[in-house]
């Protein structure tokens, strides 16, 4: 049996990102530029057009980059002892 071709990326224009990420256009392209998202130049007028699955990707990474840095200001805040799971607590929720 024929194995199934990986189906084409779907591509976005940057207007569409830009609006689903509430940043501009030129921010859009600029991550893209960064390599943060999967993108390129296509068509006769060499527009931009961006992978739609990069911008799950970029979204997960975002929201991982932010749990990650709730995490860091939390155990800033937290005392040894509320670390280790002995002695008193300073702060109790």
């Amino acid at each position: 049996m024929p194995e199934p071709t990986p189906a084409a990326p779907r591509l976005l224009p940057p207007a569409s990102v830009a609006e689903a990420l509430a940043i501009s256009v030129d921010e859009v392209i600029a991550l893209v530029l960064d390599g943060r998202l999967r993108g390129a130049r296509v068509g006769t007028s060499a527009q931009w057009r961006v992978e739609e699955a990069s911008v799950a990707e970029y979204l997960d990474d975002q929201a991982e980059e932010t749990r990650r840095m709730a995490l860091w200001r939390q155990s800033n805040a937290a005392s040894f002892p509320e670390l280790w799971g002995t002695g008193v607590i300073r702060n109790p929720d």
